[in-house]
C-alpha cells in the first residue's frame, strides 16, 4: 500500500512501517517461542553426529546428553519431546553407520539413552503446567517475589519500629506462614495479620500462595471485626482436605496506640509493659479459621504506651514435639527480655535466630512504640 505526498508522488512510509511491525512481531515471537531454540539444538545434535562417524574416537554417543540436557531447560513441554526423540534418532544412525561398537561405545549409548528417557518422563509432567524448566523456575521465583510483597510492612510514623521475620522449614523460599499488613489512607491504622497455614515449607507454599493474595485483599477493605470472619468463609469455601490456618489480627491505631487484637486459634500474642518492665499475654478465643461456621471471635482491647512491644508469632517458633507450646512461650519471653535488653533494633531477627528450628517454619512480628 502506498500513499501519495505533497509533491503528489507516492511514499513507501506506511509499506516501510507495516513490514517493520511485521518483521518486529515474528522476531518476537521466534525469540518467545521455541523455534530459534529447537533449530540451533537440532544442528548441535546433527553436527555431533556427524563427529560420532567422523572423529569416533574423540565424540562418543555420550555427547548427545549435552543438547539433551539444554533442550530440557529451554523447550517448551511440547517440543522437548520431539527433540529427544530427533536426538536419539540421530545416535542410531550414527550407531548403525560406524564400524567398531566396543564397550565404550556401548556406555554410551545406554547413558543417553538413560538421559533421554529421564528428560521425557520430566517433560511429560511438565505438560500439565505448559512452560519449560527455566520458565517454570522464574514464575515460581516470581510468585515467591509478589509473597515477599505481601509481607512487606508499610512505613510507619517515627515513633514506631516494627521488624517481621519469616523463615520456611529446611531453608525454602516457599512457608505456610507469612503475614500481611495494611495502613489507612490517613496514616492513622495500621492492620497487621499473622496466619499460619496447615502444613510446612513446600507442602503449605501453595496454599499461602493463595491465601496471602486473598487476606491481603480483605485486609484494610473490611473492619476490623469483619477480617477473620470473611477470613474464615473465603477458606471453607476452597473445601481443601488440609485447609485451616490459624491467625492473629492487630488493629492498631498509631496516634494514641490502642490496639485491638483477635485470634483464629493462634499463639497468644504477648506484650512487654515498659513502665512495669513485666511481660503481658493476650490469651484471645476463636475458632481455627476454616473448620466451621458461623465462627465468633472475641477481641482484647489493650494500648501500647510509649516504650511498650508487642511480639506477633507462629507457633513454629515456641512449640515442639518436645516440649508444650506454654512451655515455648516462657522460653520466648525469657530470651526476648535479655535479647531486647539490647536495643530492639532486629530484634526480630535476634530472637528467632536463638530460638528457631529447621523442622517448622517460623514467623515473628515486633511492634515497638519508641
Amino acid at each position: 500500500m502506498v500513499a501519495a505526498g505533497q509533491n503528489g508522488r507516492l511514499t513507501r512510509g506506511p509499506v516501510r512501517r507495516r513490514f517493520s511491525r511485521r518483521w518486529n512481531l515474528v522476531v518476537r515471537r521466534t525469540r518467545e517461542g521455541d523455534l530459534a531454540w529447537s533449530v540451533v539444538l537440532a544442528v548441535a545434535a546433527v553436527v555431533l553426529g556427524y563427529g560420532m562417524l567422523a572423529f569416533d574416537n574423540w565424540v562418543t554417543a555420550s555427547a548427545l546428553v549435552v543438547p539433551m540436557v539444554l533442550a530440557n531447560l529451554v523447550l517448551g513441554p511440547r517440543t522437548l519431546p520431539w527433540f529427544v526423540v530427533f536426538s536419539m534418532l540421530v545416535l542410531v544412525v550414527a550407531v548403525s553407520s560406524s564400524p567398531n561398537l566396543d564397550g565404550r561405545w556401548i556406555g554410551a549409548i545406554v547413558v543417553a539413552f538413560t538421559v533421554g528417557l529421564v528428560i521425557l518422563v520430566s517433560s511429560f509432567r511438565r505438560s500439565r503446567l505448559g512452560v519449560a524448566g527455566a520458565r517454570g523456575e522464574s514464575m515460581l521465583v516470581d510468585l515467591r517475589d509478589r509473597i515477599s510483597k505481601q509481607s512487606q510492612i508499610p512505613e510507619l510514623p517515627e515513633q514506631w519500629y516494627i521488624d517481621a521475620v519469616m523463615r520456611s522449614a529446611g531453608g525454602s523460599s516457599f512457608a505456610g506462614d507469612f503475614f500481611v499488613a495494611s495502613k489507612a489512607g490517613d496514616g492513622k491504622q495500621l492492620e497487621v495479620a499473622v496466619v499460619d497455614v496447615s502444613g510446612k515449607g513446600e507442602q503449605a507454599g501453595t496454599r499461602s500462595l493463595l491465601l496471602s493474595g486473598a487476606f491481603g485483599g480483605l485486609l484494610g477493605t473490611l473492619p476490623a471485626r469483619e477480617f477473620l470472619p470473611a477470613a474464615n468463609e473465603y477458606l471453607l469455601r476452597q473445601d481443601w482436605s488440609e485447609g485451616f490456618a490459624t491467625a492473629v489480627h492487630l488493629s492498631l491505631d498509631l496516634i494514641t496506640g490502642d490496639f485491638e487484637l483477635r485470634s483464629a486459634g493462634h499463639p497468644p500474642a504477648v506484650q512487654l509493659m515498659a513502665g512495669s518492665g513485666r511481660w503481658v499475654t493476650h490469651e484471645v478465643e476463636g475458632p481455627v479459621l476454616g473448620l466451621m461456621r458461623p465462627a465468633d471471635y472475641c477481641v482484647i482491647v489493650g494500648k501500647l504506651s510509649v516504650g511498650d512491644a508487642l511480639l506477633l508469632y507462629t507457633d513454629g517458633l515456641v512449640e515442639t514435639p518436645q516440649r508444650d507450646i506454654s512451655l515455648g512461650i516462657d522460653r520466648l519471653v525469657g530470651r526476648g527480655e535479655r535479647l531486647l535488653s539490647k536495643g530492639f533494633d532486629r530484634g526480630a531477627r535476634r530472637i528467632v535466630d536463638e530460638l528457631g528450628s529447621v523442622d517448622d517454619d517460623q514467623a515473628l512480628l515486633l511492634l515497638h512504640r519508641r
